[in-house]
């Protein structure tokens, strides 16, 4: 992408100071004034807007954290007191040519510092960088976790491993799906098929949350005509937290996370741990609630992947 084609602006979002990084096909928006996170993502050329979901300014906090909404970077796995870590001071904000590089003030309870890199790497692909640093005296054991809080009324999907052959002899299994304590698998909300999970986001009448070991490393999102699609490799011959789940989702029947995490590892003092996701907005497709229009998804979702 023509660097040229990048513009930036200075704006506001969450009550204070932000950025806005834009090309012709794709709006974000960051905040600056406190976090990280990414307030607004949207499609230019759609009709849905900002498809992340957005809480109003002075909305009841959760255990002391101001949510915001949208996408920021916790430390998995998650603890009522280490996660909930606020994030209210000013950014150290370093501008790339291509995007913007966003460090907080290391907290002061864990010793860990959160920072994200956004580049817009083509006209409509996102790659975000999160990185934990140690700045503390002693090891943390820790796993970068990179959650997308998105707006209600969707339907989301979550693509599953290809499928084996049992008389080719196929006789081991290759994956776990890990439900939280409150999920409810008979819940209209979920719809398995042979190569997604479908998450039918109104239909959920209370909190629920499912995980994956294993997968083909992207998940997506429709709403109004435009899909959202969110891809981190999974990375071979790594802990990860949560039973070993390298995506989660949550959703409570009003919004969706996206969630997906890094290695879990004791993340030694002045060592920083990285995890890489990235992000495209999609026009026009039918929403993926069948095989067939998961199927001709799928088939634009690998295309993409394999230019990154």
């Amino acid at each position: 992408m023509p660097l040229m084609s990048m513009k930036r602006s200075k704006t506001e979002a969450a009550g204070g100071a932000a950025l806005n990084l834009s090309t012709s096909a794709l709006s974000l928006t960051v905040t600056t004034h406190c976090g990280p996170r990414v307030t607004a993502l949207s499609s230019r050329t759609g009709r849905a807007g900002n498809l992340f979901l957005e809480f109003p300014v002075g909305a009841p906090r959760a255990h002391g954290y101001n949510l915001l909404g949208g996408h920021r970077l916790w430390h998995s796995p998650e603890d009522i007191v280490r996660t909930y870590q606020p994030d209210d001071a000013p950014l150290a904000v370093k501008n790339l040519l291509n995007g913007v590089a966003l460090t907080q003030p290391t907290e002061e309870k864990t010793g860990l510092q959160k920072s994200l890199r956004l580049e817009l790497v083509g006209q409509r692909t996102v790659k975000v960088t999160h990185a934990l640093t140690n700045r503390g005296l002693w090891a943390v054991e820790c796993a970068p976790w990179a959650l997308t809080m998105l707006r209600g009324g969707g339907y989301g999907v979550l693509s599953l491993p290809p499928k084996g052959n049992h008389a080719a002899g196929d006789l081991l299994p290759t994956y776990s799906i890990v439900p939280w304590s409150y999920t409810d698998l008979s819940f209209p909300v979920w719809s398995p098929h042979r190569d997604f999970i479908g998450i039918d986001v109104p239909k959920a009448p209370a909190a629920q949350k499912l995980g994956i070991t294993h997968y083909p490393g992207w998940s997506a999102y429709w709403l109004e005509g435009t899909t959202f699609v969110k891809y981190a490799a999974v990375l071979p011959d790594v802990n990860y937290p949560d039973f070993g789940c390298c995506f989660e989702t949550f959703t409570d029947g009003t919004m969706i996370e996206f969630e997906t995490l890094g290695a879990l590892a004791s993340l030694a003092p002045r060592r920083t741990t990285t995890h890489v996701e990235y992000w495209t907005l999609l026009d026009g497709f039918a929403k993926p609630n069948t095989d067939a229009a998961f199927n001709t998804l799928a088939t634009a979702v690998r295309r993409w992947i394999a230019g990154l």
